[in-house]
């Protein structure tokens, strides 16, 4: 074996960080995950000021939102894989700088052409950063404490959803909406020195570039969210919507395909054979499809419809989106003790339930009373999800796996949160408009159905995880402690 070879795998398994510490560790993951994740959901409130302010069709305002989880969703595997390859800390030092350089470039935006393409570069820069976020904190935490921490960095993640649209609806009816965007500047200046003070380097074993992989992967997801964006606008047979739909599907079935015959693929298709690995993204994309495009729309419920100013929408969507800072780190507790299963699956069928209800509430004149049931619900829902699903992934894989899996895990969340809100927003447009109040309220009763129902199939999906809380974390130590190799850990999880 060779000094580098060796030097790999003692930083693939070494359980703490020489620099810092677990403590400095999650301090600086969990702020720039909170950074990654508050920007997927951060417009939704500044939405009908940026399209009063630089104009704009339904279409461009889901551009504002969808360009930054595309290009976050595609790259976010190879991400991982640029940090597994040439450092960790390395590549999530530059992804930190892109990430706030795209901030400053959004904020200041002439048009929506331009704002469109600084989010997608924002993207560009979650993506490499967000997924070594959990390397890193992992590497950093004992085993036997990463479920608090985990719990920890969920709800500070949960934080940033809840967060979200009340920082944009703030800022945009006190100051600008520019200012959800340079709000990330001082963020990511602070938090770029500490990481290269107290974050230690790692690599990833065997880690190799997959160019062919991360152009189909990107290709096909271009195509289907291009074609489920423009087909409202253009109809569903025009022959660039038809053109996105057809090719994109079929790059991500070539994208599936090599993922099973190539000698390194981005994502390995043999990771999804453990049914922990496969049950736990599937609920991942599902949820996220599902909450996501119901946030894009009930954030301008409340305003366009309802009348509440932006700040009064993001206060009024605290019980939901905030709920996840007050219960993800005992949800990340109770994974611990009674396993993430049971947990997330709770959470799902919640959220589910959540979104059921605000469907049938929701009308042209609705109370906040009325409404205030449904927030909870969904939030307590979303609350379970976070930090167990956090730990299933990560407990799923080899420690040396773990770069990607958690990069895949992201990947297929963004996926999903741009889905949502592409087909969302194609059920809405279908079935109503912004002509007046009850024309919205027509087409949200049904995207909210829909957001309902896949949820819900999320929540069957976790039931396929198979149960036992120690299974995979036992076979992980053992890997740990240089008893197991990858094939146990993935057999053990799988069963």
């Amino acid at each position: 074996m060779s000094q580098r070879t060796t030097k790999t795998a003692d930083a693939v398994l070494e359980p703490a960080a020489r620099r810092g510490g677990a403590v400095w560790a999650l301090l600086i993951t969990s702020v720039a995950g909170f950074m990654a994740a508050l920007d997927n959901l951060v417009v939704t409130t500044a939405l009908p000021s940026i399209r009063k302010d630089l104009g704009g069709a339904l279409g461009d305002l889901e551009w504002t939102v969808s360009a930054y989880t595309l290009t976050f969703a595609v790259l976010l595997m190879f991400g991982a894989a640029l940090g597994d390859r040439f450092g960790r800390r390395r590549l999530f030092l530059v992804g930190l700088s892109i990430f706030t350089g795209a901030s400053a470039a959004a904020a200041m935006a002439p048009g929506i052409d331009s704002l469109i393409a600084a989010r997608a570069v924002q993207g560009v820069g979650a993506a490499i950063m967000m997924p070594l976020t959990l390397t890193l904190l992992t590497a950093a935490v004992p085993v036997a404490k990463r479920g608090m921490a985990y719990g920890i960095w969920g709800a500070v993640n949960g934080l940033a959803v809840a967060s979200g649209p009340l920082i944009g609806g703030s800022l945009t009816e006190h100051v600008s909406w520019h200012w959800i965007f340079w709000l990330n500047v001082p963020l990511g200046l602070a938090v770029l020195p500490l990481a290269r003070l107290r974050l230690s380097e790692s690599f990833g074993a065997g880690a190799r570039l997959d160019f062919p992989g991360t152009l189909l992967a990107s290709g096909g997801l271009f195509g289907i969210v291009y074609g489920l964006v423009r087909g409202p606008a253009d109809g569903w047979t025009s022959g660039f919507v038809l053109t996105g739909l057809i090719a994109g599907g079929a790059l991500l079935v070539g994208f599936v395909v090599h993922g099973t015959r190539a000698k390194n693929p981005m994502l390995p298709m043999r990771l999804f054979r453990s049914r922990a690995f496969a049950g736990i993204n599937a609920a991942s994309l599902l949820m996220f499809l599902g909450m996501f495009g119901s946030i894009f729309l009930l954030s301008q419920y409340m305003q366009g419809v309802l009348g509440y100013s932006p700040t009064e929408a993001g206060l009024r969507m605290l019980p939901w989106t905030g709920m996840p800072m007050l219960v993800a780190p005992i949800a990340g507790i109770l994974s611990d003790r009674i396993g993430g299963r049971p947990v997330v699956a709770a959470g799902l069928f919640f959220q589910a339930v959540g979104l059921g209800y605000m469907a049938v509430v929701a009308t042209a004149h609705a109370s906040y009373a009325a409404q205030l049931p449904a927030l909870i619900i969904s939030g307590i829902g979303m609350a379970l999800y976070f930090a167990p699903a956090a730990n299933l992934v990560m407990s799923s894989v080899h420690p040396k796996e773990q770069g990607i899996a958690s990069g895949a895990n992201n990947a297929l969340r963004e996926v999903g949160g741009a889905l949502g809100i592409a087909i969302m927003s194609s059920i809405f447009a279908a079935q109503g408009g912004y002509e007046s109040g009850q024309a919205f309220v027509d087409g949200l009763r049904p995207a909210l159905v829909t957001g309902s129902a896949v949820v819900a199939v999320a929540g069957i999906a976790a039931l396929a995880i198979p149960a036992g809380r120690r299974a995979a974390g036992n076979a992980a130590d053992a890997a740990q402690s240089g008893s197991a190799g990858s094939a146990p850990v993935l057999e053990t999880a799988g069963r």
